[in-house]
């Protein structure tokens, strides 16, 4: 079972002066304007039981870059086993190229989330722990720097791969979701 979605548009970055660190008694200082070089499109399958990921750079955000990395996967995936793909419902996902490719590969089952539920994909959750502990804070001069920065990464991450764990149980969250329905729906009564 794996996790997969497209972090798109990651813009290689770089600060016209460079960032200060933080001190005693003093934040992290930056410029507020930067240099842009171009941007990458990372693609990236998490394994819901290791934590280990597998991804793909690709300068475009197509269906045909879909494919690259599904046929990566195909490739890392030992080949007794079947494989569950967990995506959002973007339309490359979905291509008549896409759905020849899956008749090929019947190995192949893809669940999609419902719309504007991005939270239940895990790797969304990779994402961020990507953004805020290597891309926030970096300068690139170029693509290439920054698509080795994030193949780094993923080398980093995939020697101590750390699976995320639900902390509460559906019927939790649920409950949850229906006590924040139920004040909003108060608030707007009270209007």
């Amino acid at each position: 079972m794996l996790c997969a979605d497209e972090k798109s548009q990651i813009q290689a970055l770089n600060r016209f002066q460079p960032i200060l660190p933080m001190m005693p008694g003093t934040p992290e200082r930056r410029s507020h304007d930067d240099v842009r070089h171009g941007t990458t499109s990372l693609f990236a399958a998490l394994d819901i039981a290791t934590g280990n990921v597998i991804g793909s750079l690709h300068r475009r955000h197509r269906a045909s870059e879909f494919k690259k990395f599904l046929e990566r996967i195909d490739a890392e995936v030992p080949a007794r086993l079947d494989v569950h793909l967990i995506l959002d419902n973007c339309a490359t996902h979905k291509t008549p190229d896409i759905m020849r490719w899956l008749l090929r590969h019947p190995r192949f089952h893809l669940h999609f989330t419902p719309t504007s539920s991005s939270w239940l994909n895990v790797v969304e959750r990779w994402f961020s722990e990507l953004t805020t502990k290597k891309m926030k804070r970096g300068a690139h001069a170029s693509v290439q720097g920054l698509e080795r920065d994030i193949r780094d990464w993923i080398a980093h991450w995939n020697e101590d791969p750390k699976p995320y764990v639900w902390v509460k149980t559906a019927d939790q969250i649920l409950a949850s979701l229906a006590r924040y329905c139920e004040r909003v729906s108060a608030a707007a009564a009270g209007s």
